[in-house]
């Protein structure tokens, strides 16, 4: 039985992967860690913080809080050799210190999207790139993002970038000489424009939209629930390392995109 203490319990992702994980019958969720009791009663016990918590009460961390929740989760899993799952975004070089000191001692997984699916059309984008002229990124999100662009458009778009160099493929110029609106053309990541969208009503979703002459190819991917992410979770915690730093969830999927064994 793998037992697991989510970090950022209380929140609206938190609590999904909570009741997600705890469904399960190789995971137990012992511990929810937040400043603000849970909404939904999972059978696990509630700490205000990591500190609270017995370490050999817990196997693995699972963390979709914030960065300032991720470098604590960090430092703790640290201190006390206890894996680590992370699913916040939107982290800076603060957070990546702490995650590679725990990832000395512990298996520490860090990953912008847990969706299989997700995963799946970054590789497949990166598959296609070298076959067309130009590559861009549009990702959609719910209005209370506070992060843009997201992490998946952003490990999409590098995964694009070096596909297209490996291949020595060069990207056609973009043809655009007169801005009417500063930042009509969106952002550059590694190169590929992305556009970041936040609506209402949305939960998480990307299209990688491909052109040559006389053809295109779009890969979208839709979540429309968060529940969306217990399944890559799950994956990642059965098929741990013992330490390390493990990039992605692309990792645990088979070459052609099974399930490792």
């Amino acid at each position: 039985m793998i037992r697991v203490a989510v970090m950022g319990g209380s929140g609206r992702m938190g609590q999904t992967m909570a009741a997600g994980l705890a469904a399960l019958d190789d995971v137990t969720v012992v511990a929810l860690i937040d400043r603000h009791p849970p909404a939904i009663d999972v059978g696990a016990a509630f700490f205000a913080s990591l500190d609270d918590l017995a370490p050999d009460a817990v196997d693995v961390v699972v963390d979709f809080s914030s960065p300032a929740g991720v470098r604590d989760s960090a430092r703790w899993c640290a201190d006390h050799e206890r894996s680590l799952v992370v699913g916040a975004t939107g982290l800076g070089d603060d957070e990546r210190r702490e995650l590679e000191r725990a990832a000395a001692v512990a298996a520490v997984v860090v990953a912008p999207n847990f969706s299989v699916g997700a995963t799946l059309v970054e590789r497949f984008a990166a598959q296609a790139a070298p076959y067309f002229d130009r590559v861009e990124v549009i990702e959609l999100h719910h209005d209370r993002k506070v992060d843009a662009p997201s992490g998946t458009a952003i490990a999409t778009a590098r995964a694009i970038a070096r596909a297209r160099e490996e291949a020595g493929r060069t990207t056609a110029p973009d043809p655009t000489e007169r801005f009417t609106v500063p930042g009509a053309r969106g952002a550059e990541v590694a190169g590929v424009p992305v556009h970041a969208v936040r609506l209402p009503g949305l939960v998480a979703h990307q299209e990688v939209l491909l052109g040559a002459p006389g053809e295109g190819l779009t890969l979208r991917h839709d979540t429309f629930d968060r529940a969306s992410f217990v399944a890559g979770v799950a994956l990642v915690l059965r098929h741990l390392p013992s330490r390390g730093l493990v990039e992605g969830l692309a990792p645990f999927l088979g070459g052609d995109g099974s399930p490792v064994p």
